[in-house]
């Protein structure tokens, strides 16, 4: 038998719902944690004296007791766990796990029994159910009846909403005494909130964000009191699952945030957290209601009669005191700014989002809560307005998904070290890699939708690097970018289907004219662009079996002192450790920057030495002959281009004898004009083709 003893999906029943959660018994205590809260439950090995195994609607359960009076039952157990579990409790707790039985007659009469925070209601001495005082929120009597009515949970499907028992009478002078009797067992365990005596302090006119407007804040020693000039708020303090006191953005105002369970309601709005908005500037002096022994023996020292300070730091000291719950900062966390918050928006509303060492929580409308332990996974996604900043999408294991967009980019570096550092699940690892990646269970996302546009950008800029290397692309692309020229007269001959007999010999005037005055334009644009036009360096191709370049200085002391700065702060990311190492270096003395600096000449020493070894022993001469292989082959590859952009300037000089209908009637005169501009023309052209270096003009220079 081992120290400990665990057991997963274990259900605890909280006002009608089964939340599941980890049970776990050990030698010194028995702690069950909430899967869907976080809340745990602990009790100590030595209060326990009761132990219970009982067959109920989730297989097997235990109820176990306290001597403080507390009732605890957990179900969800198989049969095969009550021998290991009764071993357990007789090696470690010296006390025996015994099986009872439940009534299932169905009966409708017997006796009631007030038993620590439960009311059991027992057939033949077998308990038929049992109702936990504390989920009572009124009792009411009649003349023979006692009615009770219950808290409501939203997370149920069917609800209890009142239980009335029937208290038949014995004599006519017991008979409302009985009645009575009953209703004060219920009320005195029943989560009834009545506001009798005075309140230990009054916090007035306190501004709150959810739910919003001014507050008078009471503070009684069960409950608090919110007094507003619209709706009134009772709080219990057993309702309060956790405290957080987060700074604002701006250094100049403090958020104080309680987390509800059971939430408060206003009609059909619910109320999950108390968001209290500080300035620091603002400082109270209070005076609690209570002498100063009760304060002591109540309180235990941590609260005085008489405080003073910021007024953000008395109340959230009162409600440590009062609830009992250790109140939640942020952590090492430091943004782009050096707020411990960032910047982003969720749900269409702006607010801030702070990571926590357990979690990371968002205020405030509306506010949002997420631990670590319930998150699945998280995800860097693009952003979908534009590209400076970017969506953090968290999703939890319920299959929720939270996105809070809008994030500056800049913030990215420092929240993806802090959650690699949390070891969460990150889906796509790194923001450049899930802006490429495409995921198949986001196909129909927007993510999706900037990555094929990426993809169709990248493929185009491929295109336009293929076409500045070879010059025939580039003819081609100024024969076909000439909107309103040359290529709309061109269409229209090839669709009048003139005959091209004796068409060489005729033109137009006007129609020379008016190309002498294009065509000029036309070849100043193709000399600018080959200008712009610069081959490209050849990369220098490192020496395989050459020796390494020595390391200098600096590089020397940063590779002994990485591992130093790595311990002296835990945590830092590479980038932070180039920063700290760069003012490190700068800060040292000129004594100790020597001894790396001689470190550093006496490896370039001895690098000369064995780089000149090895030119002597003929290395090195294996990358001049590939350079000039290289050129050769360049050389012939531009041959080949030169020849064969001639073959397709010869195929498209076929359509200088084409032309149309118009041109066949006019005078030879005009043809003769016409030959004499060709010549010229064609002159010219020669001239701009020895002067660039290039292709020939296109088939447009020679048509017409």
């Amino acid at each position: 038998m081992g120290d400990t003893l665990e057991f997963n999906e274990i259900y605890q029943e909280v006002k009608g719902s089964w939340n599941d959660g980890r049970l776990r018994f050990s030698k010194q205590n028995v702690v069950y944690k909430s899967n869907k809260t976080g809340k745990v439950d602990s009790i100590p090995a030595g209060e326990l004296n009761l132990a219970q195994w009982r067959r109920v609607c989730l297989g097997h359960g235990i109820k176990l007791g306290t001597s403080t009076g507390h009732v605890y039952k957990y179900d969800g157990f198989r049969d095969t766990d009550f021998e290991k579990i009764s071993e357990f409790f007789k090696a470690n707790y010296k006390m025996e796990l015994t099986e009872k039985d439940m009534c299932v007659k169905g009966w409708n009469w017997g006796t009631a029994k007030f038993s620590g925070p439960l009311l059991s209601f027992d057939v033949n001495d077998n308990t038929a159910f049992e109702i936990p005082l504390s989920n009572v929120s009124q009792c009411a009597t009649g003349k023979n009846e006692v009615t009770l009515e219950f808290h409501q949970n939203d997370d149920t499907e069917v609800s209890l909403m009142e239980v009335r028992f029937y208290v038949p009478p014995s004599q006519a002078d017991e008979r409302q005494e009985s009645v009575e009797a009953f209703a004060q067992n219920v009320l005195s365990k029943a989560d009834v909130i009545q506001a009798t005596g005075d309140a230990v302090c009054i916090f007035k006119e306190l501004q709150c964000l959810t739910p919003r407007g001014r507050y008078d804040i009471r503070i009684y020693p069960t409950f608090l009191h919110l007094h507003g000039k619209t709706f009134d708020y009772k709080i219990p303090y057993t309702t309060v699952l956790r405290l957080f006191l987060l700074p604002h953005k701006d250094q100049r105002q403090m958020f104080f945030v309680i987390s509800l369970d059971p939430p408060i309601k206003q009609g059909q709005t619910r109320y999950h957290f108390l968001i209290l908005l500080f300035s620091k500037e603002e400082d109270i002096n209070l005076t609690l209601n209570m002498n100063e022994d009760d304060v002591e023996r109540r309180f235990e020292g941590k609260l005085n009669k008489n405080m003073s300070g910021s007024l953000y730091e008395v109340v959230s000291r009162v409600m440590k005191a009062l609830v009992n719950r250790k109140i939640t900062v942020p952590g090492n966390f430091q943004g782009h700014s050096g707020a411990q918050c960032i910047t982003c928006s969720y749900k269409a509303s702006s607010g801030l989002l702070y990571p926590l060492e357990r979690g990371f929580i968002y205020v405030h409308k509306p506010p949002v809560h997420l631990r670590f332990e319930e998150i699945s996974c998280v995800n860097f996604a693009r952003g979908t307005t534009t590209t400076r900043s970017f969506d953090f999408e968290i999703e939890t294991k319920q299959g929720n998904q939270y996105t809070f967009s809008s994030i500056e980019r800049e913030e990215y570096g420092k929240l993806f070290d802090f959650v690699n550092a949390k070891k969460l699940n990150i889906k796509n690892r790194g923001f450049k890699e899930g802006m490429k990646g495409k995921n198949d269970e986001y196909s129909d996302s927007d993510e999706d939708q900037h990555d094929a546009y990426l993809e169709r950008m990248k493929a185009e800029g491929k295109i336009r690097e293929e076409g500045n290397d070879s010059d025939e692309s580039d003819a081609e692309s100024d024969e076909s970018f000439n909107p309103g020229e040359e290529d709309d007269d061109i269409a229209e001959e090839y669709d009048s289907n003139a005959s091209a007999s004796d068409s060489s010999d005729e033109g137009d005037d006007s129609e020379d004219e008016s190309s002498k005055k294009k065509k000029p334009k036309k070849v100043v644009k193709e000399k600018k662009e080959r200008k712009e036009r610069k081959p490209r360096k050849e990369k220098k191709q490192k020496d395989a079996g050459g020796p390494k370049r020595p390391m200098s200085a600096y590089m020397l002391w940063l590779n002994s002192s990485r591992e130093r700065i790595k311990s002296e702060n835990p945590g830092i990311s590479i980038t932070e450790i180039s920063k700290k190492a760069g003012e490190m270096w700068r800060q040292l003395g000129k004594d100790e920057k020597e001894e790396w600096e001689t470190k550093a000449g006496e490896a370039k020493r001895l690098y000369d030495k064995a780089k000149k070894e090895y030119k002597e022993s003929g290395g090195g001469s294996t990358t001049s002959t590939k350079k000039e292989s290289k050129k050769s082959t360049s050389k012939k590859e531009e041959k080949k281009r030169k020849s064969a952009g001639g073959d397709k300037d010869k195929e498209r000089g076929g359509n200088d004898s084409f032309k149309s209908k118009e041109f066949i009637e006019t005078s030879e005169s005009s043809s003769d004009s016409d030959h004499k501009s060709k010549s010229k023309r064609k002159k010219e052209s020669d001239e701009e083709e020895e002067e660039a270096e290039s292709t020939p003009a296109n088939s447009e220079e020679d048509s017409d």
